[in-house]
């Protein structure tokens, strides 16, 4: 771990958390990468123009490019004595306007935005009717095919329980254990706007996306039968194999929306 015990045994080093609000439209995903804007460079570079010091920050999830956040976790050691707020208010000043911090608290000495995470939850977007949106265009994925929400909401209730989702996971993940735990999963209609909703324990790399594009296949296949869709979806899954499933939906309908903490 990161973190320099010594220094928190002389009392001098503090445990700060962000939650960070974002639009991920112009950046390559949160990790923070050579010559690239990243959400993470940014926070960084903020830190340095506000303490003058390097401080390396942990995310709790790493976002892909395009994807947003309304609840990223992150923390940092810092031996600055200044207030929280002011934190806060002076991160806000240098981020650029589609990077926010909501809120600041100091953190025990053994919090980690990752390692210390019970649950993240993300949120999937979809604009469901035969023209796009002006103002929400980088935030919902225009689909003109009318959705059957039963469909999609029946294949959300098979994803519950702790499952082997291999055939969602991004080709090139170097992840082993392809075993989540999906706490939470629903999908739901507002006016023309369709949410795909999924909690878990973790999650693989490109999952989410994955799940929808796939759900959306199988429902378009199935033509509002329901029993159909959830079996074709679920033969998906038993055969863990990425090339069967569906494509993934794009990035910009997907949002972090919170992550849940033992606090």
């Amino acid at each position: 771990m990161y973190l320099d015990i010594k220094l928190f045994q002389c009392g001098r080093m503090r445990n700060i958390k962000l939650v960070l609000e974002y639009d991920g439209t112009n950046y390559h995903g949160w990790q923070k990468q050579p010559k690239l804007p990243t959400i993470q460079g940014k926070v960084e570079d903020a830190l340095i123009q506000l303490t003058k010091t390097p401080i390396q920050i942990i995310g709790a999830g790493r976002t892909d490019t395009g994807v947003h956040a309304e609840g990223q976790v992150a923390n940092f050691l810092t031996e600055l004595t200044i207030p929280t707020i002011a934190f806060q208010k002076g991160l806000n000043t240098f981020l650029p306007r589609d990077i926010v911090v909501s809120n600041v608290d100091e953190v025990s000495s053994d919090f980690h935005a990752r390692f210390s995470a019970k649950s993240r939850r993300y949120r999937y977007t979809i604009l469901n009717r035969d023209y796009p949106s002006a103002l929400r265009r980088n935030a919902a994925y225009l689909y003109v095919t009318p959705i059957d929400v039963d469909s999609l909401d029946a294949i959300c209730r098979c994803l519950n329980g702790k499952l082997d989702f291999s055939s969602f996971q991004k080709t090139g993940s170097d992840r082993l254990n392809p075993m989540c735990e999906i706490l939470e999963a629903s999908c739901y209609r507002k006016d023309d706007y369709v949410f795909f909703e999924i909690e878990a324990d973790s999650f693989l790399r490109g999952m989410v996306r994955a799940i929808v594009g796939t759900a959306l296949k199988c429902m378009k296949k199935a033509n509002k039968n329901i029993d159909a869709a959830c079996k074709m979806f679920h033969d998906i899954m038993e055969l863990r194999d990425r090339s069967m499933a569906g494509p993934s939906a794009p990035a910009h309908g997907l949002s972090l929306i919170s992550v849940k903490y033992n606090e």
